[in-house]
């Protein structure tokens, strides 16, 4: 049996949100059904919507969603109706990467989460008056009172822990902090440098200072964001504006250059000043996604001081483990991430995104 919810359509590249009712297919028997309390609003969402991304259109887009469960598939072993869950990405969990703790490099993650809007299968999760709609986007598609969600998606939280407050957790946190406590791990009186201060950097930043780095940079072009980057645990800012970044960043750590660098902005000219600004055996961690074939041209000299690039999908995090102690240092307060959350209802989306895609917003959440 199918069942009726209202979502957020985008019916083509570039056209808006739109809500509509549509069709949830039936739990299969690795699937749930969560009703939506919660969900942010994410670039890749932006992206996919504006046709930048090969997703299937019409389709219902949505993958950092935070709800109750209503339902389960007869496989389902992990939740109960009832529990409290956030929703991330998927995977096959059977390649060598799921094995190897290492989910978000599983070897169908592409038309898993981002390209496919199907499940692996073939079959859809969504439909609209008798045709199919791009879903599964992430295992989910939470732009949607309710959602269909891959079991492997699912992570159990806190039920105490106000829900509106966590969704981001699934996708933008995890990544910059993973990009900081998974990839860079810094050393004691290390130096840590978060290129854009958007809610990726920040997390990023605000991850860093629970490391023993000592020294934790934010670099960005809103004076706004450079403040709440000091806020919420950078020890220095530096406006890209005025001041060449590379230089600024040797300026800062008396001509060694940093130790990490986190790049969050997509912009190639970034990633190369990045590399620029590394210390030797430093390492510049590829967060920020430009389009599809873009390439960077890097002083392969430059290199040769034991310098490393390292691509990564959200933070490199197995979810089970990671999104629960993220759970726990917002309860506790050491993790101040409502500090970037602005709430929408859900029926408001389009101002939403106006709002995110100005820089009013840093990370909107959608509420239901």
């Amino acid at each position: 049996m199918t069942l009726t919810t209202r979502a957020a359509v985008v019916e083509s590249g570039g056209a808006p949100f739109t809500l509509r009712d549509v069709q949830l297919d039936a739990p299969g028997p690795y699937e749930t059904l969560v009703r939506m309390v919660a969900t942010g609003l994410c670039h890749t969402d932006l992206s996919v919507a504006s046709g930048g991304l090969p997703f299937p259109l019409p389709g219902v887009l949505g993958h950092e969603g935070a709800g109750v469960v209503e339902a389960v598939g007869s496989a389902v072993t992990g939740v109960v109706p009832g529990d409290h869950v956030v929703l991330s990405f998927t995977s096959c969990g059977t390649c060598r990467n799921c094995h190897g703790g290492h989910p978000a490099y599983c070897t169908t993650w592409l038309p898993l989460n981002l390209i496919g809007g199907r499940r692996a299968d073939g079959t859809a999760t969504v439909s609209r008056d008798g045709e199919p709609l791009g879903g599964h986007f992430f295992g989910q598609s939470s732009f949607a009172e309710r959602a269909l969600v891959d079991e492997r998606s699912l992570v159990k939280v806190d039920p105490d822990v106000p829900l509106e407050s966590i969704a981001p957790l699934g996708c933008g946190v995890q990544t910059g902090a993973g990009a900081v406590w998974n990839v860079l791990e810094p050393a004691p009186g290390s130096t840590v440098a978060v290129l854009g201060a958007g809610a990726v950097g920040l997390s990023a930043v605000m991850a860093a200072a629970l490391t023993p780095a000592t020294t934790i940079v934010a670099v960005d072009r809103v004076p706004e964001r450079l403040d709440l980057a000091r806020e919420v645990g950078a020890t220095h800012t530096v406006d890209a504006t005025r001041k060449d970044v590379p230089e600024a960043l040797r300026r800062i750590t008396d001509g060694a250059g940093a130790d990490g660098i986190v790049e969050t902005t997509g912009n190639v000219g970034v990633l190369r000043q990045g590399v620029d600004a590394l210390a030797a055996r430093g390492t510049l961690v590829v967060v920020g996604a430009p389009p599809f074939g873009t390439e960077v041209p890097l002083d392969v000299n430059g290199l040769l001081s034991g310098k490393r690039i390292v691509g990564l999908t959200l933070g490199d995090s197995e979810t089970q483990a990671f999104i629960p102690a993220l759970v726990r240092l917002v309860r506790e307060g050491r993790l101040p991430l409502h500090r970037l959350i602005s709430t929408y209802p859900f029926a408001d989306i389009d101002r939403a995104v106006r709002d995110m895609s100005t820089g009013k917003a840093i990370k909107p959440v959608l509420t239901f």
